[in-house]
């Protein structure tokens, strides 16, 4: 199945569009023997460009909220009278929400369709962006975040349901585009959300608020392809909705733990970055601006390998060699942070940018791992909950250390020492079999 995955990833996207107007049934690529085959590609072409530009919109979305107020946390704070500690508390919320909500997704995928139940993700963030800044205090911009990460979780784990039903020989291209899109949203907010807000007026409520936009222009796709599900799709083995995987356990796959144990690591290492490495250079006598621009370079690096890795990814029968040079990359980063950071700081920055591109490697194995819509979605819950979770604990273990040590070197050594398990566990995550058939031995 790798092989021929591989082998038409090339293919254009009208060949692989599916068959009918419909999504594809779960296992198949092109319609059931016996079905009329000879339908306008008019429609086909449609359907395709229709979930692309979901797909495109929906990616966009899906770190704004939390970038944006990360640049502006300091002003938010102050406009709220937020302690420090609710304040850390808030940066923890992210990953926590996407464990919680994420579980949720499958079932309602499997009720309402997956474009439906990312339909109603994409408003809820629209909903929680516009409500936070106005909220009237901490509790209701807490709650308010919380709706809106809530809308980001369901539509995390259904991505790679969507491209795996959809677009199933475009794999690797498809999550490259997710991910590349997904990178391109979540530097942007950072770079824009500040210089934005003081030609807007200098209000944080506004430089805050003006990203509902984004997630507002995000619906009406996925609104006409939930219709589509709904008006389209004349036979339940055909539905867009997720099938129920039957007698599948997927916590009985010794890949799907591999896997969520990886996914847990990887964000684990990108949580830190992005909390804490411009305080690095910084403490290092590094200008508070160039700080910034440092990280900015990091996380701009994951706009086009997120596009080629994934496609590299797909041509593979084993995604180990990709799991073992990323975390290299990542060793050598914080080496190198260790002992020059300053005057080998670029170079830094690009190295861990590299090595943070595990993530758009990880979503692309939960495709590959996992031969059917409900396999995938089942897998996909599982690994972006699980890792979300074991990922909270690992910026707030750093800032103790370096707190109680008054240095970097402790913080630094565990960051490296989790490199090693992250390589162990993705090697195992990439060797080429599926959970369905680890559940059901």
């Amino acid at each position: 199945m790798m092989g021929a995955m591989a082998s038409k990833d090339t293919t254009s996207m009208r060949d692989t569009a599916p068959a009918t107007d419909g999504p594809p049934p779960a296992d198949e690529s092109a319609a059931p023997q016996g079905r009329p085959a000879a339908r306008p590609p008019a429609p086909r072409a449609w359907a395709a460009r229709l979930v692309v530009g979901g797909i495109v919109l929906a990616a966009l979305n899906l770190r704004p909220a939390i970038t944006s107020l990360g640049a502006l946390l300091e002003e938010v704070r102050d406009g709220l009278g937020m302690s420090g500690s609710v304040a850390g508390l808030l940066t923890s919320v992210p990953p926590l929400c996407f464990a919680v909500f994420g579980v949720m997704a499958p079932r309602l995928a499997r009720r309402f369709g997956a474009g439906a139940v990312v339909c109603a993700g994409m408003a809820a963030i629209a909903a929680g962006l516009l409500i936070r800044p106005y909220a009237g205090g901490t509790p209701g911009f807490l709650a308010a975040s919380a709706l809106t990460l809530m809308g980001i979780a369901v539509s995390n784990v259904l991505m790679p349901v969507i491209v795996k039903r959809w677009f199933p020989d475009r794999v690797g291209s498809m999550t490259g585009l997710y991910s590349m899109a997904l990178a391109l949203g979540t530097s942007a907010a950072a770079a824009v959300t500040v210089p934005m807000t003081d030609a807007l007026g200098g209000d944080w409520r506004t430089g805050l608020v003006v990203w509902a936009g984004l997630a507002a222009a995000a619906v009406p796709p996925w609104l006409a392809l939930a219709a589509r599900e709904r008006g389209t799709t004349p036979a339940p083995q055909a539905s867009a909705r997720v099938e129920a995987p039957g007698v599948l356990r997927v916590t009985r796959s010794r890949t799907a733990w591999a896997l969520a144990v990886f996914f847990g690591l990887q964000a684990t290492a990108a949580y830190i970055t992005m909390g804490w490495m411009p305080q690095i250079f910084r403490d290092a006598g590094v200008p508070a601006s160039t700080a910034g621009l440092l990280l900015a370079v990091t996380m701009v690096m994951g706009v086009p390998l997120a596009f080629v890795i994934p496609r590299v990814a797909t041509r593979l029968a084993h995604q180990g060699p990709i799991v073992v040079v990323l975390g290299l990359c990542g060793l050598v980063g914080y080496a190198g942070l260790y002992f020059a950071p300053a005057a080998g700081s670029w170079a830094w920055a690009l190295l861990l940018g590299v090595s943070n591109c595990a993530f758009p490697l990880a979503l692309t194995l939960v495709g590959m791992r996992a031969r059917t819509g409900g396999g995938v979605a089942q897998l996909s819950a599982f690994a972006q909950s699980a890792g979300y979770l074991l990922s909270i604990p690992g910026p707030l273990l750093v800032g103790v250390l370096y707190q109680h040590s008054g240095g970097w070197g402790l913080p630094l050594a565990l960051m490296a020492a989790l490199m090693i398990p992250q390589m162990a566990v993705g090697v195992l995550a990439g060797r080429d079999r599926t959970v369905e058939d680890e559940a059901a031995g």
